[in-house]
């Protein structure tokens, strides 16, 4: 889509919501009305949209994003060292990766219904991604630090991940990444580990990878995914069903 579309395009969103009020579906879910609404306006909008501002800069949610991404960070570190005070670093780590993870907030980020406060012209002329919902939900992080500062920040991320989603017991026994797992198995136990993945052809226009997981260089498991990483998880995900007693112990 031509530079010129979407300088007019941006031309017109902008003045369209200019004057425009936080959607109340919004205001929900933050708790309170924003000093700057176009902080939030700038965290919704995803960088696939390839808007610029007046001065020729990005805008979109990624600045916003990553301030949000230290923000739960941090948060989540304080809790988990008052919540954990005999843990090793190693474990506090861990679970900070879990609560943090992809997924995670890619769930917290869809529960919140955070897709559906994108400008709707806007959703029209973009292609969203997989991990949208969770990138929203961090940038939403950021700019709520930006407008209201740390305490507000820290009330949001307990009410909408600490409280509903963080159990230390359960988090413990959950797996994050089955190809992780496995792999630190076979090195623990010199075993030559390896993924055979390749792109498969289709009569759709769908890009899919098969991977094939073996030991030894003997196949033990498959898995098939839209990506590279998604394969490979899943045929380590087999794999370790298939070796779970060797692997707990």
């Amino acid at each position: 889509m031509s530079q010129n579309f979407w300088t007019n395009f941006l031309h017109l969103f902008q003045k369209k919501r200019k004057h425009q009020t936080i959607d109340a579906k919004l205001l929900n879910i933050l708790g309170f009305s924003p000093k700057n609404t176009k902080l939030f306006i700038e965290a919704l909008t995803p960088r696939s949209a390839q808007l610029k501002s007046n001065t020729g800069y990005a805008f979109n949610y990624e600045r916003l994003e990553f301030l949000g991404d230290a923000m739960l960070g941090a948060v989540i570190a304080d809790y988990l060292y008052i919540n954990a005070p005999h843990e090793r670093e190693g474990y506090l780590t861990k679970m900070r990766s879990k609560i943090v993870s992809r997924r995670n907030l890619n769930k917290i980020g869809t529960e919140l219904g955070l897709i559906r406060l994108i400008d709707d012209d806007i959703k029209k002329n973009i292609t969203l991604g997989a991990n949208i919902s969770g990138d929203m939900f961090e940038s939403l992080v950021g700019a709520i630090y930006e407008d209201q500062g740390f305490n507000i920040t820290k009330d949001f991320i307990y009410r909408t991940v600490i409280t509903p989603y963080v159990d230390l017991n359960s988090l413990e026994n959950r797996i994050s990444s089955y190809k992780s797992l496995i792999l630190e198995w076979a090195q623990k136990n010199k075993i030559a580990l390896s993924f055979t993945t390749l792109e498969e052809d289709n009569a759709e226009n769908i890009r899919i990878f098969a991977s094939a997981l073996s030991l030894n260089g003997k196949e033990v498991s498959k898995g098939r995914g839209t990506s590279k990483k998604k394969a490979e998880e899943k045929a380590a995900k087999r794999a370790y069903f298939n070796f779970q007693r060797k692997i707990n112990q």
